[in-house]
Order: C-alpha cells, then structure tokens, then sequence
C-alpha cells in the first residue's frame, strides 16, 4: 500500500483556495471499505465551505469508483465491485475510506459520472418527500428547481403521482424539464411567480431567506413546507436559519440513519438504471479544473451537477 495519494486539500494561497496536493494513504476502519474514486461531484455546500475552510482540509461527500479493499468486518460490496456513496469530507481524492453504510452497488447501465451525482442530493430530496407523506395527486411546488436537489425532488415528486410546479430563475433552465413531462414549470427571480398554481399540499424549499417566508404562503391548510437550503442567503448558519423559519417549516439538517443510507442509495441507482430518474450533469470535468469549476458554481453558472474525474 502506498503511503500518499493525491487529493484536493484547501490552501488560501491558491486560485480559488483549492489545490490537487499528496496527502497521507487512508487506512480504513474494519467497517469500511477502501474505494478506488472515479468520479465525484459538487455540493454547493461544501464548495462554500471551501472559501472559509483552515489550510489542509479536504473537502468532499459524493463518490463513485472501484472497491479495491473490501470491509475487515465482512460488510458491504466484494473487490472490485462498482459502488457510489458518500463521505462526511474528503472524498476527491485517488482513495478513500468509505463506512459500507453509505456505499451501494451500480447496477450495470448506470455510469460513474451519473452514480456521483446521487448521494447528497439525490438522497436530500428523497428524504424531504418522504417528510411530506402522501403525494399521490397532491400539489407539490419545488424551488430552486434547476439545482441538483430541485432536480431530483421534481422527478421523484411526479414518480411518486404528485402533481408538480417547478421553479427555476432563468427560461434556459426550464428546458430540461420538458423531457421529464412536469405539469407546470414557472419562470421567474421572485417566487410570487408560482402562487397561481397553488395552494400546494408540499414544498421543497432550496432557497431560504425571504424566498421562504413568501412560500409559507401559498400553503393549503394542513399542507408541509420542508426547506434544504439557503441558497439564496448562503452566509447563514443554520441555527439563524431555525430562528428565523415561519412556524410550520420542516428544516432538512442530515439525510438519514446509519441504516437507511445503503438502501436508498440502491433505491436511487436503481431508478436512474429504469430510466425512472435522469441526473442532470450540466458539466463534467477532470479534477486537474477544479479551480474554475468551483467558481462556475459559486456563480450560480451551473444548473444540475458538477462531476469531476478523478485521474
């Protein structure tokens, strides 16, 4: 086993604070397996965290590549297997140390690129559907719709028979969404746009600030707002985020238990293998531009995900 790989790390003296640099080989615990990453892709979370993140530290949470060290303890895929998964840092990197909890298999027709865009955000927006219960033939509004999340909570909402209005900034980003026959797609800054579609049963809620306090409003007695984000105020913490949220608002703080993770993210691939689920890549790139691509996100110039090869 080599003693150093090559990884992203955080160094403020570099363009866009970001660098491919050697850091220590992982050495796995026995319920984790040692991956061998292909792909990954960005989080605007964490690429924020970037731009504040001390010296030396490695960001990432998707991943996609090989097995190339199975689990001490018996758990997880076998060597060699295609898996996809997440990490709570580091995982642009050559190798990684993954817990078999957060990890799954591709199904054969799935491609790395595709699988990496699945667990944070994919696994995000399942989560906030299944917190608004039953949503055959209920009204679902999703904002910030063009972003990875809103993407995915769009196509699951209208898998699970929810009648679904998206909301996206710019006509650009509406295109996309015709290939996957939503009901209504609504285009505008100011989220006003979509009360005439409502009132909503459940909304998504990706932006935050005053976006969501708008959005409360067009609620139908009884109905679920359930916010993942603030990309609309990104320098709030999430604890001014909980004192400042409308009564009646779910916040989204993690994506499930040690237990459910493996399975969901299986449930996920498994869709996207069915055709039932297409993850929107607007770019894929290698590693080596990471500098320009964390900008290009930041900029809000990336509608869906950002994959990078790992080479």
């Amino acid at each position: 086993m080599m003693n150093t790989i090559r990884a992203i790390v955080v160094d403020p003296n570099e363009e866009a604070r970001l660098k491919v640099d050697e850091v220590e080989a992982p050495h796995p615990a026995s319920s984790e397996a040692l991956v061998r990453v292909f792909a990954v892709s960005l989080n605007l979370g964490e690429v924020r965290t970037t731009t504040r993140a001390n010296a030396g530290w490695r960001p990432g949470w998707d991943l996609s590549g090989v097995v190339e060290q199975p689990a001490a303890d018996g758990s997880g895929p076998p060597l060699g297997a295609r898996v996809f998964g997440m990490v709570h840092s580091g995982s642009w990197a050559e190798l990684v140390s993954v817990p078999t909890a957060f990890l799954s298999g591709i199904p054969e027709n799935v491609t790395f690129a595709q699988a990496a865009t699945l667990p944070v955000a994919g696994l995000t927006a399942l989560h906030a559907l299944e917190k608004g219960g039953f949503l055959l033939k209920r009204k679902v509004l999703v904002t910030g719709a063009s972003g990875g999340v809103g993407h995915f909570a769009c196509q699951l909402a209208k898998q699970a028979g929810a009648i679904v209005t998206a909301l996206v900034r710019r006509e650009e980003r509406a295109a996309c969404f015709h290939n996957i026959g939503l009901h209504r797609i609504v285009v505008g800054e100011n989220v006003v746009a979509a009360q005439s579609f409502g009132p909503y049963d459940v909304i998504i809620d990706t932006l935050g600030g005053k976006s969501l306090n708008i959005v409360t409003t067009f609620l139908e007695k009884g109905g679920s707002c359930i916010n993942v984000g603030a990309a609309t105020e990104p320098e709030m913490t999430l604890q001014a985020r909980l004192e400042s949220l409308p009564v009646g608002v779910l916040v989204l703080d993690g994506i499930g238990s040690l237990t459910s993770v493996s399975n969901d993210l299986e449930r996920l691939a498994q869709m996207v293998a069915d055709g039932l689920l297409q993850p929107q890549i607007d770019l894929e790139a290698s590693w080596t531009e990471i500098a320009e691509v964390t900008q290009s996100l930041l900029n809000r110039r990336i509608a869906g995900k950002a994959v990078l090869s790992i080479s």
